[in-house]
């Protein structure tokens, strides 16, 4: 436990900001705490945030394994071990690495409901009022009254076209007036920036999209498959929700 008087003020470099290819690293680890959790010096876990599911995976020190089965936000990083396993105890060195199926999995999802949200807002002028994913399969809600007969259908074809054009996906990080004189930048209708954010981090689908956005992505919309979208449902008032899947491409 941290004692009285002197808090945990350590704080993880994120390495998933930096190259979301990164798998494996090495580390120190700065905390281990049964209650907190685990922080490390430098680590490739995404937390979760913005629909996307914190990453799973290991530590690995001596002839020792950790299986790291989640997150939890506080004022850094804290890796959650699976139950049961040993603490690596602080100032040892450890090495990290991630799942790697479900990495790709949800780095695939997340581009392709950046493709999704953009074709809508294009297309049919409905905002985003929502989402969430799991590997390879999300759902996204929209703010959309009225809905022509053959949605779905154009709503995938263009998705698909999209996603043939293989566009590059960059990020970037701007200041925040520079980032909000960019049109529809923030997607979610009822999303706001907070206030104590100075600067944000923006991915840019060339041609296609570009919004503020803190998960990972893939390289190009190529590297994303193919985007089946399984399911629409009425939620009521004008709210759409689309459920999606991605496949290989073929």
């Amino acid at each position: 436990m941290t004692p009285p008087g002197n808090p945990h003020r350590h704080h993880t470099h994120r390495l998933d900001l930096d190259d979301p290819t990164i798998r494996e690293w090495d580390a120190t680890v700065l905390l281990a705490d049964a209650d907190q959790g685990i922080v490390l010096d430098r680590s490739a876990f995404y937390p979760g945030g913005g629909g996307q599911p914190p990453d799973q995976g290991v530590l690995l020190w001596g002839n020792v394994r950790t299986r790291i089965v989640g997150t939890r936000k506080g004022d850094d990083l804290y890796l959650l071990p699976a139950e049961g396993d040993p603490l690596p105890p602080a100032g040892t060195s450890v090495h990290g690495g991630l799942d790697d199926e479900r990495r790709t999995s949800l780095m695939r999802t997340h581009s392709g409901l950046h493709v999704l949200s953009a074709i809508v807002l294009r297309d049919f002028g409905a905002p985003v009022t929502g989402g969430n994913m799991e590997p390879l399969i999300a759902r996204m809600d929209f703010d959309l009254p009225e809905v022509p007969a053959d949605f779905k259908q154009r709503v995938e074809e263009a998705c698909n076209d999209a996603v043939r054009l293989d566009r590059r996906i960059d990020v970037r990080v701007l200041p925040r007036a520079q980032a909000l004189a960019i049109p529809n930048v923030i997607r979610t209708a009822s999303d706001l920036l907070p206030a104590d954010i100075e600067m944000v981090r923006i991915v840019d689908i060339d041609g296609i999209d570009i919004q503020a956005d803190g998960g990972t992505h893939v390289a190009s919309t190529a590297m994303i498959g193919r985007i089946a979208v399984t399911k629409m449902e009425s939620k009521g008032r004008g709210f759409r929700r689309l459920r999606i899947q991605i496949n290989d491409a073929g």
